[in-house]
């Protein structure tokens, strides 16, 4: 016994050509190996997509038909019958294909709506043809800067629509893993093949999560470095100041101010800033800008004080009891 080409489109012996098309294409779109590619029975859809094929490209042509119904498919095969059709060739499983893009996109199975406007924007290669692809979803991604600072792993529990062995469209729920690594930035994106929207006639979108930033209480990012803001009083600034920073990862550094500081000036700690995704074990710099509190007032002794001190002549503050609050 042969190949059952009736049995494989699920028809009986006697289906019109209209209805002959209607099961190829419900089949057709439910085993097209893009539309399987990411399950673990993309091998079994590849082969089922192949049998479907096969038995359209007989049943619709009236002559192969003719000799298949008379003869079965040992018949059809043997090529005894290729003389009373000169345009007689044999299936290959590469026309599998060329059956499908003919099919949906030549107008010829009532598909001619799926390029029109290349909605989605996006066509992908399968087998040297173009089947269109589904709007990619772009979902945020908030992230602390701890988690872009030492990395992390998330989960997502994600909702997207899929299309059952009908075409009706309903919703599917999942879990993807996510890998944070150390270093990236807002904007970074992290993309899943084909796990966003089903649409009728489409391979599946993609879904993409774009990274963003929350604020910091602490810290703010310039590129790899990390901004640290302190302010000091004008006193400190004159006498030095010891400063504390608590880093991302939990460590404390201890940094000494024995200069003057002027207005404006900036701390560098090399290597202590975010790690440099793209040049694993390093890192920017830690920059700390110091903001100096000036006195909001001073008072005529204060001032005389000041100009003992400070001035040209200057030497020890004289006069005792003119404390100077900066």
């Amino acid at each position: 016994m042969g190949v059952d080409y009736y049995n494989i489109l699920k028809v009986n012996r006697t289906v019109s050509d209209e209805d002959l098309k209607k099961a190829y294409k419900k089949l057709a779109m439910k085993w097209h190996p893009d539309k399987n590619i990411a399950s673990t029975y993309d091998k079994v859809a590849e082969s089922k997509f192949k049998q479907i094929s096969e038995a359209y490209y007989v049943l619709s042509h009236p002559k192969k038909r003719q000799i298949y119904d008379l003869y079965g498919e040992e018949g059809l095969k043997s090529g005894v019958f290729e003389e009373l059709s000169p345009t007689f060739t044999r299936f290959d499983p590469r026309d599998a294909d060329e059956i499908f893009e003919e099919f949906f996109y030549g107008g010829d199975g009532g598909g001619d709506g799926w390029r029109k406007g290349n909605p989605g924007g996006v066509l992908k290669s399968c087998n040297q043809k173009y089947v269109r692809k589904a709007e990619t979803v772009e979902n945020k991604l908030s992230c602390s800067l701890e988690e872009l600072y030492k990395g992390s792993k998330r989960k997502m529990l994600i909702s997207r629509i899929v299309l059952d062995d009908s075409g009706k469209p309903g919703t599917l729920e999942e879990i993807l893993p996510i890998q944070i690594k150390p270093g990236w930035k807002k904007g970074t994106k992290i993309t899943f093949p084909e796990k966003g929207n089903q649409e009728a006639g489409a391979a599946p979108g993609d879904l993409i999560f774009v990274l963003d930033e929350k604020p910091h209480n602490t810290f703010k990012r310039d590129g790899n470095d990390l901004v640290f803001t302190k302010r000091i009083t004008l006193l400190e600034a004159l006498t030095g100041k010891t400063i504390k920073v608590t880093t991302l990862d939990g460590r404390d550094l201890v940094i000494r101010l024995t200069d003057v500081v002027k207005p404006g000036h900036e701390e560098v700690i090399q290597n202590e800033g975010m790690p440099i995704s793209k040049e694993p074990g390093k890192k920017g710099n830690l920059r700390i800008k110091i903001d100096i509190k000036f006195p909001s007032r001073l008072s005529g002794e204060q001032k005389s004080d000041l100009k003992q001190v400070l001035g040209s002549g200057g030497g020890g503050v004289a006069g005792g009891g003119g404390r100077v609050d900066v």
